[in-house]
C-alpha cells in the first residue's frame, strides 16, 4: 500500500513539473475600457497566443488608472489613448518603447431632439452652446482617455471643464455606462466611435442618443502601445512587453485590426507605420 501511495506521489510531482514546464508564459496588461467594450482584445488574443505561445491577462480601466498600474509596477504593457498623458509617463521615465497602433476618433453623442442645437457644429463650438442652454453634459470624470481629451476640447474651445454647474455630470464610470446615463438624462457626452457602434448595437437600432458632432480633427482618438520600464519595477516582464509591442505593429495583425468591424462598421483603423 506505502508502495502505491509512493508510485502515485511520484506520478503526480511528475505531472505538476510537466503542466509547469509546458505552461504558457503570462503577459499582464493594462488597457482602456473602449478595447474590451468593443471586443477587440476578446477577437485579437486567440491570434497573438497561437503567433507567440503567450497568454494574455488584462485589467480594462480608464487610462489614467492605467498608467497608475504601470507605475505600480502591476502590469507589464500597457495599450492606452491619452498621448499628452503618455508622454508624460514615459518622461518620468516610468514607460519606454511607446509606440502607436490605432486610431478611431471621438463623437458628440446628445438626444435627436439637439436642444443645445448643436448638430453640425464644430465640437468647440457645439461645447460652447451646450454650456450656454446649460443642457446636460455628462461626462466619465474618471481620468480616462475619453476624460482627458474632453477637457482639452473645453479648454480649446476657451473654457474650463464646468465641474461646479448643475447641468454637468460626472459619472467616474466607464464609456458604455456612461453614455447610458446621457441617455437617462437626455443629454450630451463624449464618447469613443467604437464604443458607441458597440452601444447602438446593444440598443437594436434605437438608441436615445445619437452622433451630432463628428469629423472635426480635434477628435482624433490616437492608441498607443507602452511597455513598462524595467529599470523601475525589476519585476516587470519586459521581453514579453516587447514582443506584444512588436506583434501589435506587425503588418498581419495591423490588418487583423483592420478586419475587426462590428454591424458592417470598421472600429479601428491601424497606423503602426505613420
Amino acid at each position: 500500500m506505502k508502495r502505491t501511495m509512493r508510485i502515485l506521489s511520484l506520478v503526480t510531482l511528475v505531472l505538476m513539473l510537466a503542466t509547469a514546464a509546458f505552461a504558457a508564459p503570462v503577459l499582464r496588461m493594462a488597457t482602456t475600457t473602449s478595447t474590451e467594450d468593443t471586443g477587440l482584445l476578446d477577437y485579437m488574443e486567440p491570434f497573438f497566443r497561437q503567433a507567440t505561445g503567450i497568454e494574455l491577462q488584462w485589467v480594462a480601466v480608464g487610462t489614467g488608472k492605467a498608467l497608475e498600474l504601470g507605475k505600480n509596477c502591476d502590469v507589464d504593457v500597457l495599450l492606452v489613448h491619452a498621448p499628452s498623458a503618455e508622454k508624460i509617463y514615459v518622461q518620468e521615465g516610468h514607460g519606454v518603447n511607446r509606440r502607436q497602433v490605432m486610431y478611431n476618433d471621438f463623437v458628440l453623442l446628445g438626444p435627436a431632439a439637439d436642444p443645445a442645437k448643436v448638430k453640425g457644429l464644430a465640437v468647440g463650438e457645439a461645447l460652447k452652446a451646450i454650456a450656454a442652454a446649460k443642457q446636460p453634459f455628462v461626462s466619465r470624470g474618471d481620468k480616462s482617455g475619453t476624460h482627458v481629451a474632453e477637457l482639452v476640447l473645453w479648454k480649446g474651445a476657451g473654457m474650463e471643464a464646468p465641474d461646479k454647474d448643475a447641468w454637468y455630470i460626472s459619472t467616474g464610470q466607464g464609456m458604455i455606462q456612461t453614455i447610458n446615463v446621457a441617455g437617462e438624462k437626455n443629454g450630451y457626452t463624449l464618447a469613443d466611435r467604437g464604443t458607441f457602434i458597440k452601444y447602438e448595437a446593444n440598443a437594436k437600432g434605437n438608441p436615445p442618443v445619437v452622433i451630432l458632432v463628428e469629423g472635426d480633427s480635434a477628435l482624433r482618438n490616437q492608441y498607443s502601445v507602452i511597455a513598462v520600464n524595467p529599470a523601475k519595477c525589476a519585476n516587470v516582464q519586459y521581453d514579453l512587453a516587447l514582443k506584444y509591442a512588436d506583434w501589435m505593429v506587425s503588418p498581419e495583425t495591423q490588418k487583423l485590426i483592420a478586419d475587426f468591424k462590428l454591424e458592417g462598421k470598421q472600429l479601428f483603423f491601424p497606423n503602426a507605420d505613420e
